[in-house]
């Protein structure tokens, strides 16, 4: 075990009293949590539609599929990032086209080199907002409209993150949200997609449930006793169980960000004067979740980062990669490209734990052995 982990959950007895207050209502599949926590949500993003599903991966699926996208369709993605992003593009037959990110120290996805991508098949760009901070979103927004493309937020880092005082996720076409074990707002498994536009909402309700007319909770309502099914859809629905650790989770979101932006500004005062590391993000004019603390080593090689990595496990802390870059998986190896920048950055990030009962004292521990290493 180490002495401090990558990630802790911010769980308490208010996510035991929500679970089994679920179970003894005797509903446990979708039902009046996930309802609550759609409806809270979109409130929170100030959308109109939030449409809970099993998990972020499940959201994207289903963006690219409401919007059109098909075989022979292109799709601009970053390979930085978890490989659902593009496993997504796949999913609908499309094919990922992938673009460096912007530099060093702002890991979002370059807007320049998407333009130098984009051809007459381009039919979208994903957008994923790394460690909680935004995308150049008006530039992608220009490009879209310029070049008549779509625009999927991927904002599995970013529940709470804004851009020029819109919150993420809310910008492009379809925004998608991530619910897994070690994001902000967490309920093991679990996702939603956000939108305004009500025909993308209407047709995500229909998709996420079989493409059925009606779900079982309103037929056990009595609000219907027959169904059609019109749609070749999926078994993407949330459980009232895992709505029940959400929606407790969400009203913690506001503390959560609170807490880890000191912790970042903690972070940033003991690594200040560390010469032979990259800290990102440090004059990001917006809001952001601080999902994870990233580093980059200058003048590395993966061998030397893996060293460091390994002396830090031995000091008792667990570091990661985040992420391996999606390009470079084998699975992928026929869309191969030269992303110079992302391919220093795989090789030589390392993510420090951030979470929220991380300590002062811990942070501390942390910097001066890093120090020390380096």
């Amino acid at each position: 075990m180490y002495k401090i982990p990558l990630f802790d959950l911010n769980y308490s007895k208010e996510e035991e009293e929500a679970v089994l207050k679920t179970l003894r209502s005797k509903w446990i599949s979708m039902g009046p949590n996930v309802s609550k926590l759609e409806e809270e949500f979109a409130k929170h993003l100030n959308i109109k539609h939030a449409i809970a599903v099993t998990n972020c991966t499940a959201a994207l699926h289903l963006a690219l599929k409401i919007l059109g996208i098909k075989e022979g369709d292109e799709v601009i993605v970053p390979s930085l990032t978890f490989v659902a992003t593009v496993n997504a593009v796949r999913y609908v037959n499309a094919i990922p086209v992938f673009a460096d990110i912007t530099s060093y120290e702002d890991f979002s996805i370059d807007p320049a080199d998407i333009e130098t991508k984009i051809t007459s098949r381009t039919k979208a760009i994903i957008a994923m907002h790394y460690g909680g901070f935004a995308c150049d979103m008006n530039r992608i927004m220009e490009l879209a409209k310029k070049y008549n493309i779509f625009v999927v937020e991927d904002a599995a880092h970013a529940p709470d993150s804004e851009y020029n005082g819109n919150k993420l996720g809310t910008i492009g076409d379809i925004g998608c949200f991530s619910f897994f074990s070690n994001k902000n707002i967490t309920c093991a498994e679990g996702g939603m997609l956000a939108t305004n536009n009500d025909e993308y909402a209407k047709k995500a309700n229909l998709l996420r449930a079989h493409g059925m007319t009606s779900l079982s909770y309103e037929r056990a309502k009595g609000h219907a006793t027959k169904y059609d099914v019109i749609e070749l859809g999926y078994n993407y629905r949330m459980d009232d169980i895992r709505g029940a650790l959400a929606l407790t989770q969400f009203k913690k979101l506001k503390e959560d960000v609170k807490k880890r932006e000191k912790l970042r500004q903690i972070y940033l005062k003991e690594l200040e004067n560390i010469d032979n590391i990259i800290i990102l993000y440090k004059n990001h004019p917006y809001k952001s979740t601080n999902y994870i603390f990233p580093i980059v080593l200058k003048n590395s090689n993966v061998e030397k980062r893996d060293r460091i990595r390994q002396k830090l496990a031995e000091a008792g802390i667990q570091t990661s990669v985040q992420y391996p870059a999606v390009h470079r998986f084998s699975i992928y190896e026929k869309y191969k490209v030269d992303l110079p920048i992302t391919e220093y950055v795989t090789d030589n990030e390392i993510t420090l734990p951030l979470f929220y009962n991380l300590t002062t004292n811990e942070i501390k521990y942390i910097s001066k052995t890093l120090r020390n290493i380096l």
